[in-house]
């Protein structure tokens, strides 16, 4: 006779294991699947892309213009190191990511700026002259 129970044998264990393997291999899936949030504006003479990547460096960025396609990426390797005096741990953190935009045709793409600073990288690419909003004028009549 076959007897199918619906309860774990080992309750605590199950859910140990569960807890050890399924939450850090999910963890790792989120930290490795990180892409930064963006934010992105139009303004009366420019552009403004805000990518939000804290604890990085203006040095792990590389930002690149091909066909009106701006590309910015990231790839970033740590490695920490622990000894103790019976065992060394080694942890290894590795961060990649890559965000593409198609630029408008009122962009102009001489004109493209970068800033680093508290954890926001900051892309500004300035309208062309024909494309920013003029200011209100009046228009006398003959």
């Amino acid at each position: 006779m076959l007897v199918k129970r619906n309860f774990p044998v080992f309750p605590t264990f199950d859910r140990v294991f569960d807890d050890i393997f399924n939450n850090d291999i999910n963890n790792i899936f989120d930290k490795l699947n990180t892409v930064p949030a963006v934010n992105i504006k139009e303004r009366d003479k420019d552009f403004v892309i805000e990518l939000a990547a804290p604890g990085m460096k203006k040095e792990d960025f590389e930002i690149e213009l091909d066909n009106n396609i701006l590309t910015v990426s990231s790839k970033k390797k740590e490695e920490k190191v622990e000894e103790k005096s019976n065992y060394t741990k080694r942890e290894f953190n590795y961060c990649e990511f890559q965000r593409m935009f198609t630029l408008p045709e009122t962009a102009n793409i001489e004109d493209i700026k970068a800033e680093y600073s508290a954890g926001i990288l900051v892309l500004s690419i300035a309208k062309k002259p024909e494309a920013q909003i003029q200011p209100k004028r009046k228009i006398d009549i003959n």
